[in-house]
């Protein structure tokens, strides 16, 4: 444990933005599970879906919760198989 003030304030300020950071990255693995679940099963609500799920790795992205090469691939990946779906 540290002894300098602000050294205490930064463990605390960590320890609360790590949890926030899991708390976002859980939301947008969830997000993106149920919209690949969806389209699996060619769910008609799989177009919402997409849609909260590219909202949601947008607001990660511009979080800094992930890359935003990453989330530009994730994104691509789900209207991928997202159209690809509507083909068949």
């Amino acid at each position: 444990m540290p002894n300098i003030k602000s050294a205490i304030k930064r463990v605390k300020v960590s320890k609360n933005k790590a949890l926030q950071n899991s708390i976002r990255k859980s939301i947008l693995k969830t997000s993106i599970k149920k919209c690949k679940v969806a389209i699996a099963n060619k769910d008609p609500l799989a177009a919402t879906l997409l849609k909260e799920a590219i909202e949601t790795i947008d607001k990660s992205a511009a979080k800094n919760i992930i890359h935003k090469n990453t989330a530009a691939r994730r994104k691509s990946k789900l209207v991928k198989a997202y159209n690809a779906a509507i083909k068949n």
